[in-house]
């Protein structure tokens, strides 16, 4: 019987507007993440915030049973390693000492978007998925070695896929982030009842903070969304690049924002702050019905605990509200786990084919996992969390 693989033709896009919309999304399917969707990937490449001239090369892996599109990775060359989120500066500086060239390298996931999301796209009725993705992370192998590539890797996949690829011999990589998880709480006095009373203490005053100082938060979305909205984040992340010095590079342009909330309205939010009738502070967010995505954040005046509000506590009543089960505020901020938010296991998978590095790098990643283990396994009494549900409820 001829495989599955034998089926299909390789095709790799260098822009992901050489296939339709409609076809990519599809295999997406409906309750995917933003960051797989056409869209997205188009409003990070037609705007020039993810090309070949800013380190992203689009090399988009496709298989075709015909005409019809069954099953897809993104995917880019990267002559750098900024806008990744799973860190590997140390990697390269360890390659350059050896001789050996780490860039470019092949990174199967979605530009600057460190968020958990499906990295093998696979048609909706296909029988074989894991011969599929076994298809996929093939292609993706053999282009990287022929096109000079390092290494492949596949950044922020599902934990079923991170299962495959470890199967298969790549390194497996366990970094944290700190998400928030609702077990079904009926409102937010709910949520603040798992703390001890001086952390609740705590948390009431930062975010009745705002009150005092004249600053109203709210969420701007839907029909209400314009223009100004998506210029607006687009100068609050400027200013929060601008105000981290040499690590707060400038990737995205103002035209990934316009173009982002014109293809994506009804996953786009934007928290706003208005204080003496001007907006002073905002966050972007993205939205699907489980989950809520928390990407940029910035501020045009500061003020006691207003990023805390902006970004966290005004979005957790949020999701409280609409029963989003996970608000993932994005990558890093260990303030957060003081805060009711947990630390959480997020997957990456490395194939590196330089073997003497790839040996280096496989001893790094142990001795890394063996010191985050406990976090994981300790996420809600180190976020000062009571086991849910309370007594009583």
């Amino acid at each position: 019987m001829e495989s599955v693989a034998a089926q299909l033709r390789l095709r790799l896009l260098e822009s992901i507007t050489d296939v339709s919309a409609a076809d990519w999304d599809a295999l997406a399917g409906p309750e995917a993440p933003p960051f797989v969707r056409h869209a997205w990937l188009a409003a990070m490449e037609e705007s020039g915030s993810a090309t070949r001239e800013t380190g992203w090369e689009p090399q988009h892996l496709t298989l075709w049973r015909g005409g019809t599109l069954v099953a897809a990775s993104p995917a880019y060359r990267k002559h750098h390693s900024m806008g990744e989120y799973v860190y590997d500066f140390s990697w390269a500086g360890a390659a350059e000492r050896m001789g050996v060239a780490y860039y470019p390298k092949l990174v199967v996931g979605a530009p600057l978007s460190p968020a958990t999301s499906p990295r093998f796209l696979i048609a909706p009725g296909e029988k074989d998925v894991r011969a599929l993705r076994l298809a996929l992370l093939q292609a993706a192998v053999d282009s990287a070695k022929e096109t000079g590539c390092s290494s492949v890797h596949v950044l922020y996949p599902l934990e079923d896929e991170a299962d495959l690829l470890e199967e298969q011999g790549l390194a497996r990589r366990i970094t944290l982030q700190f998400h928030w998880k609702n077990p079904g709480y009926p409102d937010y006095d709910a949520y603040l009842a798992r703390f001890d009373s001086k952390r609740r203490s705590q948390l009431k005053r930062e975010r009745a903070a705002a009150a005092t100082q004249g600053i109203t938060v709210r969420t701007v979305r839907g029909e209400e969304l314009g223009l100004e909205h998506a210029r607006r984040a687009y100068g609050f992340y400027e200013a929060t690049c601008e105000s981290r010095g040499p690590w707060g590079q400038v990737q995205l342009t103002e035209d990934f924002f316009v173009r982002a909330f014109r293809a994506l309205p009804g996953q786009v939010e934007l928290v706003q702050a208005e204080r003496a009738g001007k907006v002073i502070a905002g966050a972007f967010n993205l939205v699907t019905p489980e989950r809520l995505y928390g990407r940029y954040w910035g501020c045009h005046e500061e003020h006691p605990f207003l990023h805390f509000h902006v970004c966290l506590y005004h979005s957790v009543d949020e999701c409280i509200q609409a029963g989003r089960r996970v608000f993932e505020p994005g990558a890093g901020g260990e303030h957060k786990i003081s805060r009711g938010f947990e630390p959480t296991a997020v997957h990456s998978a490395h194939l590196i084919f330089n073997r003497t590095l790839d040996r280096a790098v496989r001893d790094f990643l142990r001795r890394e996992h063996e010191h985050l283990r406990p976090a994981v396994e300790q996420a809600e009494q180190l976020s000062g969390l009571k086991p849910w549900p309370l007594p009583g409820r």
